[in-house]
């Protein structure tokens, strides 16, 4: 199961943990976990929304993308969606290669693309309203360099 997308808390050390577990076939493995940051203004909840189906298709495009680029032995990509407070797991990303450059490399452009073209919408909640989160020009550079 490369790709979740769920309302659901993960337990990003479990999910470490099992993808790990019994691989001999790579000598690197990276994750990295996004959590729900504060805002200015004081942040109540982010809603989440996709559209079921069309995201995971457009995660695991990209998760195979990655597979092939970067010589993966496995890879995950955890979403999730719905309310979520500050503090919570957002995504994760774990790569598995033969070496550590290629774990890193694969996982940064996985994170880049799901912060960026991943079918997600999302809404800041504060004490002083709510708005929808906008696009930023650095996210949009970040992925140039793949």
């Amino acid at each position: 199961m490369g790709v979740r997308v769920q309302s659901e808390p993960f337990d990003l050390g479990a999910e470490a943990t099992a993808f790990a577990a019994g691989r001999s076939d790579a000598g690197a493995i990276v994750t990295f976990t996004g959590i729900v940051r504060d805002v200015e203004g004081g942040l109540l909840r982010m809603e989440i929304e996709h559209y079921p189906g069309m995201t995971e298709a457009a995660i695991a495009a990209i998760r195979a993308e990655a597979m092939t680029r970067w010589s993966l032995a496995d890879c995950l990509v955890i979403h999730r969606h719905g309310s979520l407070a500050p503090g919570a797991p957002i995504m994760m990303v774990a790569t598995a290669a033969a070496h550590r450059a290629d774990a890193f490399a694969a996982a940064e452009f996985l994170m880049d693309y799901l912060k960026s073209r991943a079918p997600f919408w999302k809404k800041e909640i504060t004490r002083g309203g709510a708005s929808w989160v906008a696009a930023r020009e650095a996210d949009e550079e970040a992925l140039d360099r793949w």
